[in-house]
C-alpha cells in the first residue's frame, strides 16, 4: 500500500497526463502475466507517449517509470535476499518447538512431551540442525547418516539403548578417570529435551538466576550487582560443593513433575544419570572436569534444581525486609508495592514489629549457576542470621555441601571487597564535580611547587658546584710561591700536607675535614650538602624566607582536608555530589599466571614463543591468536579496568605471536612484522577492539552471543592442536565436527594447556579438555579448524568417537 501511494502520486505529476484522456491499451501489455513489473514499465510508457508527442519528455517519463518498477521489485524481493544469522536461524527453530509444547498444556501441566513432542522426527530434525548451527554448519546441506523415523521409533518403543549410544575415554596413567561422551544420537536426544525444557522452564526461572540462559550471562549477573544493588552494607559469597547423588537426582526429578507428567522422559533422564553420559557437580572443578564436558542438559537442570533456592531467597527476604524495619535509617526510601502489601500482611502476624515502614534492611542476591553471592543493606546481626538461614536450607533441603566457614560477612566499606565471578566487587566513592575541582586544583598547586623545588634545588648546585672550584683554584694557587698568601688559612695547614701529595689528593683532603667540621655525613647526597652549607648560607635572607614561606603554604594547601577546601566555595553543599558506586574488576593478576601457564609469556611477565605452535601454518598461528584475543576482551568488555585488560592481552598476545613466527622462520621480530603486516591484522589492536565492542553493541542483533543458544562455545577455553599427520587416500577421515560431512585433510592431536592440575584460581575460562581426552587424534576441515581457534565452535561440537 505504501508503493500503491507514491507511485499514484508521481504519476500525477507527469506533464500532459489526463485521466480523463481515453487510452488505447493494446492487449500485448498484458500476455505476460508473469511479469508485473514489465507489464507496469510498458503501461506507464504508453500512456505518457499517447498522452504527449515529445519524445524528450517521453524519455523522461519512462526513466520514472523504471525507477519506480525497480523499486517496487526490490520491496517485493527484500525478505528473499535477506540472509538469516544463525542465531536468527535457531530462534526460528526453537519458537517451532515452543508451539508444539505448548499444544500439550492440559489442565495445568505438560503432559506426554515424549511421545508428542521429542520422539517426533520433525522435532528430532529440528534438534539436529540446532546443533549444526553450534557447529557452524550450513543447515541446508542434508545428511543421511541419521535416520530420524528410526530414532523416534526407538524412543516410542523404549528400545532406545542409552548406554549403547555412548563413548567412554579413560586417562592415561596409574588413576584412571574415565569420562563417558554422548554419541550424535544421544546428542540429538539431550537437544531435543534441553529445547523442551526451555520451553516449559524459561517463563519461571527467576530473576536473580544467570547463566546459560537467554539474554543473562556473566555480564548481566555484574551489571546486577554494580547497578540495581543500592546501599549495600555487607556482602559475601556461597561456594556450594556436590558430585550429583540420587537425593538430588530424585529431588530433581520431584521438581520436574510439578510442570510436567511424562513418566517417559523421566526414565530416560534417569537413564543418562546411571550411565553418566550426563552429569553435572556443584562447586568448583579441577581442570577439565566442567563444562562442556557436562553436556548440553546440565546448565538448564542445574537451574531447574535451583529454583527451589531462588524460591527460598525470595520467601526469606520478604520476612527480612518486613519484621527487621527501623534497623538501618540510612537505607534508601524506594520500595515496591507489592513488598509494601507482604510486609502487611506480615506485620498483622507480628506485634513487636516497628511503624516505620519506609526504613529497613533489604537482602539482595545474584546466582551464576551454583555460584551466588549475597549483599545484605542493614546491620551485621541481620547479615549473620540471614546467611545462617541461607546455609541451613542449601545443607538441609538441598543436600548441598556449603563451605560457609572459608565465606566471611564483609562489610561493603572494605579495601580488599569481595570475589564473585572471578572478578573482583569493590565499592568507590565517586568524586562530584566540585570535588574533582579542588583535587584537580592540588595537583596543579603540588606540580608547580615541585617545579619550583626543583629550580631552587638546581640553582643551589651550580652555586655549590662553583664553590668548589673556586676552592680548587685557590689550592692550586697556593702551590705558585709568587702568588701565595703567607697570611692565608690555605697556608697555615699546608704544614700537614704529606711530601710528594697530588693536589687533587690533597683538596680531597681539606673537603673531608670540612665535612667532619659540619658534621655532614648523614647527608643524603653532595647536592644537599652543597645547597644547605654552601648556597643557601650566602644566599639573600629574604629571598630564603620567601622561598620556605612558599613551600609551606603550598604543603598545607595540598595536605588540607578536602572537606575544608569545599566549605569556603560557593554553595558547597549542593555542588559536591559524591556518591559511593560499586566496582568490578578483572583480575589482571590471574590473567598474567594464566598466561605464564599457557606458555604464552615468562616468569617476569614478558612475552615468549609457544613451542607448540610452531610447526603449525604462519595463518593457523595467527588465528590462534586472535581467537584468544577477541574472547578474552568479550568476556572483560564491561569490566571497569577494562583498559588495562586489553593493554595487557593485546600487547603481550601479539608480541608473543611475533615471537613465535620469528622463531618458527629464524629470523628477527622486526623481519615478521614487514613480511605478515596484513595477516597480523587478524589480531586486534586496542583500537580496533573498541572499535569491534562499539559495533557490535549498536549493529549486532541482541542474542548474537546468547549463552543459552551458544551453549559450550563462551566456556570453550582454550586448546592447542599439534599436526598429527596428513590424511591419506588409503586412510580416509571426514571431519569430526558434528553435522560436517567434509573431508579432513590432517589429524591433529589435542592438548591440555594447564599446566597444575589443580589450579587455585579461575579468569573465566576453565579449561574445556579433560584429562582423557589430552593428546587424542581428531580430524578437521579447514574452516571448523579455524573456527575452534577463533572461538566460534566449542569442543562440545566434536564427535570425539568418531575415530575409527
Amino acid at each position: 500500500m505504501r508503493f500503491r501511494g507514491l507511485f499514484t502520486v508521481s504519476i500525477g505529476k507527469l506533464k500532459g497526463f489526463s485521466l480523463s484522456q481515453p487510452m488505447n491499451l493494446t492487449p500485448t501489455f498484458f500476455r505476460d502475466e508473469g511479469k508485473p513489473v514489465e507489464k507496469l514499465q510498458a503501461l506507464i510508457c504508453y500512456s505518457s507517449f499517447s498522452t504527449n508527442g515529445d519524445l524528450k519528455k517521453g524519455y523522461e517519463k519512462m526513466m520514472l517509470a523504471k525507477d519506480l518498477a525497480c523499486l517496487v521489485e526490490e520491496s517485493s524481493h527484500k525478505d528473499e535476499r535477506k540472509v538469516k544469522s544463525r542465531m536468527e536461524l535457531k530462534r526460528s527453530i526453537e519458537f517451532r518447538v515452543k508451539k508444539r509444547v505448548k499444544e500439550q498444556f492440559i489442565d495445568g501441566k505438560f503432559r506426554n512431551l515424549m511421545v508428542n513432542v521429542i520422539a517426533v522426527p520433525v522435532t528430532l530434525q529440528d534438534a539436529y540442525n540446532c546443533i549444526k548451527l553450534n557447529s557452524n554448519v550450513n543447515i541446508s546441506v542434508k545428511d543421511d547418516s541419521i535416520c530420524f523415523n528410526s530414532l523416534a521409533k526407538e524412543l516410542l518403543d523404549g528400545s532406545f539403548d542409552v548406554g549403547g549410544d555412548t563413548v567412554s575415554f579413560s586417562t592415561r596413567g596409574v588413576a584412571k578417570e574415565v569420562l563417558i561422551l554422548p554419541n550424535p544420537k544421544m546428542i540429538i536426544v539431550q537437544e531435543a529435551i534441553r529445547m523442551v525444557l526451555e520451553v516449559v522452564y524459561r517463563p519461571h526461572f527467576s530473576k536473580i538466576s544467570h547463566g546459560c540462559r537467554s539474554g543473562r550471562g556473566h555480564l548481566t549477573a555484574l551489571r546486577y550487582i554494580k547497578k540495581e544493588v543500592s546501599n549495600p552494607s555487607w556482602w559475601f559469597p556461597l561456594i556450594l560443593n556436590k558430585k550429583v547423588d540420587d537425593n538430588i537426582i530424585a529431588k530433581l526429578i520431584s521438581k520436574l513433575e510439578e510442570k510436567i507428567e511424562d513418566d517417559q522422559l523421566y526414565v530416560i533422564i534417569r537413564s543418562m544419570f546411571d550411565t553418566q553420559v550426563l552429569n553435572f557437580e556443584f562447586g568448583g572443578f579441577p581442570k577439565g572436569h566442567g563444562l562442556p564436558q557436562e553436556g548440553v542438559l546440565s546448565p538448564i537442570l542445574m537451574n531447574v534444581y535451583l529454583d527451589f533456592f531462588d524460591q527460598e531467597f525470595y520467601r526469606l527476604s520478604m520476612r527480612y525486609e518486613a519484621l527487621h524495619q527501623g534497623d538501618h535509617k540510612d537505607e534508601d526510601k524506594s520500595h515496591s508495592k507489592l513488598r509494601n502489601w507482604f510486609r502487611g500482611l506480615l506485620k498483622e502476624n507480628d506485634l513487636k514489629c516497628t511503624t516505620n515502614d519506609n526504613s529497613g534492611p533489604r537482602v539482595y542476591c545474584c546466582r551464576f549457576m551454583d555460584e551466588i553471592f549475597f549483599v545484605v543493606s542493614g546491620s551485621k546481626d541481620i547479615a549473620l542470621s540471614f546467611k545462617s538461614e541461607i546455609v541451613d536450607f542449601l545443607k538441609n533441603s538441598l543436600r548441598l555441601d556449603v563451605d560457609d566457614e572459608q565465606t566471611e560477612v564483609l562489610p561493603c566499606d572494605g579495601s580488599n571487597g569481595s570475589r564473585f565471578l572471578v572478578a573482583l566487587v569493590k565499592r568507590r566513592v565517586q568524586e562530584g564535580p566540585a570535588t574533582s575541582a579542588v583535587h584537580k586544583l592540588k595537583e596543579k598547586v603540588r606540580l608547580f611547587a615541585s617545579q619550583k623545588q626543583d629550580a631552587w634545588n638546581v640553582g643551589c648546585v651550580r652555586i655549590g658546584n662553583k664553590w668548589l672550584a673556586h676552592g680548587l683554584k685557590k689550592v692550586k694557587e697556593s702551590e705558585i710561591k709568587h702568588l701565595a698568601d703567607s697570611g692565608s688559612t690555605l697556608s697555615k695547614v699546608s704544614c700537614f700536607r704529606k711530601a710528594g701529595m697530588e693536589t687533587d689528593h690533597w683538596y680531597k683532603v681539606l673537603m673531608k675535614v670540612w665535612m667532619q667540621d659540619i658534621k655532614a655525613k648523614a647527608a643524603e647526597n653532595e647536592e644537599s650538602i652543597l645547597s644547605k652549607y654552601v648556597a643557601e648560607p650566602a644566599l639573600p635572607h629574604e629571598l630564603k624566607e620567601s622561598y620556605y614561606e612558599f613551600v609551606k603554604c603550598a604543603d598545607e594547601y595540598v595536605s588540607s582536608e578536602t572537606a575544608t577546601t569545599l566549605a569556603l566555595l560557593p554553595n558547597s553543599s549542593s555542588n559536591t555530589g559524591s556518591v559511593t558506586i560499586t566496582e568490578i574488576l578483572a583480575p589482571t593478576d590471574a590473567i598474567k599466571k594464566r598466561l605464564f601457564r599457557y606458555g604464552l609469556t615468562t616468569s617476569e611477565g614478558y612475552p615468549r614463543t609457544a613451542s607448540l605452535l610452531v610447526l603449525q601454518d604462519s595463518i593457523q598461528i595467527i588465528d590462534w591468536f586472535s581467537g584468544i584475543v577477541r574472547r578474552w576482551l568479550r568476556w572483560y568488555q564491561d569490566y571497569d579496568n577494562f583498559d588495562e585488560v586489553k593493554l595487557l592481552i593485546s600487547s603481550l598476545l601479539r608480541k608473543s605471536c611475533v615471537h613465535t613466527l620469528a622463531t618458527k622462520y629464524r629470523i628477527r621480530e622486526s623481519e615478521i612484522e614487514k613480511r605478515f603486516d596484513s595477516e597480523l591484522c587478524r589480531i586486534p589492536s586496542i583500537e580496533e577492539v573498541e572499535q569491534e565492542l562499539a559495533y557490535e553493541t549498536s549493529y549486532s542483533h541482541p542474542f548474537d552471543n546468547d549463552e543459552a543458544l551458544m551453549y559450550g562455545i563462551s566456556y570453550s577455553g582454550l586448546c592447542l592442536l599439534s599436526l598429527a599427520r596428513m590424511v591419506s587416500q588409503s586412510r580416509p577421515c571426514n571431519c569430526f565436527v558434528l553435522g560436517c560431512l567434509v573431508a579432513a585433510p590432517s589429524v591433529y592431536t589435542l592438548h591440555v594447556m594447564e599446566r597444575q592440575k589443580f589450579p587455585g584460581w579461575k579468569t573465566g575460562f576453565a579449561s574445556c579438555i579433560h584429562p582423557s581426552l589430552n593428546k587424542r587424534r581428531i580430524g578437521l576441515c579447514k574452516k571448523h579448524l579455524k573456527d575452534l581457534y577463533l572461538g566460534h565452535i566449542s569442543l562440545q561440537s566434536i564427535d570425539f568417537g568418531a575415530w575409527k
